[in-house]
């Protein structure tokens, strides 16, 4: 485990570190249960668009029932935030 810091970092000083040096163990893994628990966050205002998605993905989510577009929103909504900085 990395050696803790003795100050707390700004947040540039936190992005410049190496994945190596910050310590992640009380995190926990995104397994089956974190899914399942999850809950869906409707969004603010839609466009509609065309989208092309591998067959998979779109049988995966309409394999979860009535709702799996607005599911498919959230997911990629989700990956969009992380992207922000």
């Amino acid at each position: 485990m990395p050696k803790p810091f003795t100050s707390e970092l700004s947040l540039d000083e936190l992005a410049a570190l190496p994945d190596s040096q910050i310590d992640t163990s009380d995190i926990p893994e995104l397994d089956e249960t974190f899914w399942r628990n999850s809950q869906t966050v409707e969004p603010e205002g839609t466009e509609q668009i065309t989208l092309r998605v591998k067959k998979s993905v779109l049988q995966a989510f309409r394999n979860t029932g009535k709702g799996y577009q607005t599911r498919m929103n959230a997911a990629l909504e989700s990956y969009a935030q992380t992207l922000k900085k």
